[in-house]
């Protein structure tokens, strides 16, 4: 299968239960994966003096490479992760310097993978991701909410991200 689909993996820990998700994804995909934890991502700078960092970059990869791109974040205080804003929040580099970037974002679809320890995610998370993906004008897939129990999928949460699997 070829990979026309990449997860961007935003955990503090590479190797956490969103990763086992992942994996799991991936292995049925044949998707790649970019681990933002293994990245040096500055915050958003204003005067934009951190573009010597791998944003740019990693953008120009999923932008040239893949049409699908599923962000994948567990859920801490009720929202994507940090490392997971931050490279949301320099989404905005692609808007003011590097504007061809952006606009090849145009027409892309995004997913969104939640990983927490509820199987309830709570009103609002899903909010930044469909208006980001409203913004740049991209096809928005939806979240799929998954919690690991005693940390293993669940053979009825595979059943679901099996179906999940088939929609991209």
């Amino acid at each position: 299968m070829h990979k026309h689909g990449v997860i961007i993996q935003g955990s503090s820990r590479s190797q956490g239960n969103t990763n086992k998700i992942v994996t799991f994804i991936t292995k049925k995909t044949g998707f790649d994966i970019i681990d933002l934890k293994s990245k040096n991502i500055s915050n958003f700078d204003y005067d934009f003096k951190n573009q010597d960092d791998d944003f740019i970059p990693i953008m120009n990869e999923i932008v040239n490479k893949y049409d699908t791109i599923i962000f994948a974040t567990p859920v801490y205080w009720y929202s994507m992760s940090g490392i997971m804003k931050n490279f949301f929040d320099r989404i905005a580099d692609c808007l003011k310097i590097e504007k061809e970037l952006g606009r090849k974002l145009r027409g892309k679809a995004m997913g969104v993978i939640s990983c927490g320890s509820d199987s309830e995610l709570k009103k609002g998370f899903e909010m930044p991701f469909v208006e980001s993906a409203n913004y740049l004008g991209m096809c928005y897939l939806g979240n799929f909410h998954t919690w690991l129990e005693n940390e293993t999928i669940s053979e009825s949460l595979q059943k679901e991200l099996n179906l999940f699997i088939e929609k991209l």
